[in-house]
């Protein structure tokens, strides 16, 4: 007889089917399991948006009293849709290291510390 803690054996329930792991290449902690298994479900979830969101953008058919607009230049889409949010990116960074900073003038402790 085997010993219940031996190398090898598995602890389940009894009546029930042993559970089956998900197997990787060399040694993967329980944490980064757990982490990738998250990063999994966001990203299903986010392309599942996506995906439920696009089809009124890629309508066919028009609706009754639709009147769109001229199309944008690609200058027009490059500004709109790539230099906007890398200037409001680094806006917001800036504003960040400027406050950091001066929070860090106010601190009286970060002056006494001698490294």
């Amino acid at each position: 007889m085997v010993p219940a803690g031996a190398p090898g054996t598995r602890r389940g329930h009894p009546g029930r089917a042993p559970a089956r792991a998900v197997r990787y290449l060399g040694a993967v902690a329980n944490e980064n399991k757990k982490r990738a298994a998250r990063a999994g479900a966001v990203t299903l979830g986010s392309v599942l948006m996506l995906l439920m969101t696009s089809p009124a953008a890629h309508a066919l058919y028009r609706d009754d009293g639709d009147q769109p607009g001229e199309g944008l230049s690609v200058f027009e889409t490059l500004g709109l849709f790539v230099i906007a949010p890398i200037a409001a990116f680094v806006v917001i960074a800036a504003l960040v290291v400027v406050g950091e900073k001066a929070a860090a003038k106010r601190d009286s402790t970060t002056r006494n510390i001698s490294t």
